[in-house]
């Protein structure tokens, strides 16, 4: 989507080790305007797919999934990285590995909040690898939960997580993917 290329061109900053800084607007100071059209862009995208829950992780993708949830009029649900006390036991989980942070965590969900009645969106901010995604996957099957599609704002093309992903059969929605990066240059795939 261009209104998201054009803000990370302007606003987003690349760092060595394709590193691509964009929390002056997306994931640690949020520009609500974006965040608005984001929401709306994923609704046109999935709106035929009976949504019942918008899935993400924390922390980055709950302001997202909001927005998201927003335009379907249904809950989010956010799989936490770590396990708290009141959380339970009754409870999905499965491992990731994160790329960004170079460890590995349980990603948990109350069982209490996905069952096999859901239709789920999956929303991210990014997908490099797709460990998340999967990780989010493979608690919607735990579930018995139908997977209807993974929006992601956006995807490092030039790394296999969303390619992976399709080639699994998933309907992924990348709002902006980038295919080069280096020197402060961005490159965009063609989406048209």
């Amino acid at each position: 989507m261009k209104f998201l290329e054009d803000k990370i061109l302007s606003d987003g900053k690349v760092y060595p080790g394709n590193i691509l800084k964009v929390d002056s607007f997306l994931n640690h100071q949020i520009d609500v305007g974006i965040l608005a059209a984001i929401g709306e862009a994923f609704y046109e995208q999935y709106k035929n797919r009976n949504i019942t829950k918008i899935l993400t992780i924390e922390a980055s993708g709950i302001a997202i999934a909001c927005a998201v949830a927003n335009h379907f009029e249904v809950p989010v649900v956010f799989a936490k990285k770590s396990k708290s006390l009141n959380l339970g036991d009754d409870v999905y989980v499965s491992r990731v590995s994160s790329y960004t942070y170079g460890k590995e965590y349980d990603a948990t969900v109350a069982r209490d909040y996905l069952s096999s009645d859901d239709h789920v969106l999956i929303v991210d901010d990014f997908i490099a690898i797709g460990n998340a995604m999967k990780g989010l996957i493979e608690i919607c099957d735990q579930a018995g939960a139908k997977v209807e599609g993974i929006g992601i704002c956006i995807e490092k093309g030039f790394q296999n997580g969303g390619d992976d992903l399709r080639q699994m059969g998933y309907d992924v929605t990348s709002l902006a993917i980038i295919d080069e990066m280096d020197n402060g240059r961005i490159v965009f795939r063609n989406q048209e």
